[in-house]
């Protein structure tokens, strides 16, 4: 095998890569996607499948919190647009069910909310 072969580059990436698993620590626990894992019917003993798993999962989560803060952002400057008579004192962003739900749904997941969850970002809140 030659050494500028793309396979044997490719090869030594991924085993590179699978050894720099073995230090990483995921911000998903080893325990919890070993858990969800094993729930689903999949056993595998090498610690670093667990944690290719759980980087993986932590990556999706990110970009669906990232497209959900995208879409909060957007309709919070289209309401200051709305009242622009109105000076906004708290610019604090508000993620809500619509946004979540949103970004879920560009990727396929469906949220089903809850009928006792507060659609006023003020409600139960002292004035």
């Amino acid at each position: 095998m030659n050494s500028s072969d793309p396979n044997h580059d490719d090869e030594a990436a991924l085993i590179e890569f699978l050894s720099s698993l073995m230090d990483y620590t995921p911000t998903i626990p080893d325990e919890l996607a070993e858990h969800y894992l094993g729930k689903s019917g999949f056993q595998c003993p090498d610690i670093r499948v667990t944690r290719l798993v759980a980087l993986a999962t932590q990556k999706f989560i990110a970009e669906i919190a990232n497209d959900a803060l995208q879409l909060c952002k957007a309709r919070q400057s289209a309401v200051v647009k709305d009242k622009r008579d109105k000076l906004q004192k708290d610019k604090r962003l508000i993620l809500t069910n619509d946004d979540l739900s949103k970004a879920l749904h560009e990727y396929g997941v469906n949220m089903k909310r809850q009928e006792y969850f507060a659609e006023n970002p003020s409600t139960g809140m002292e004035p």
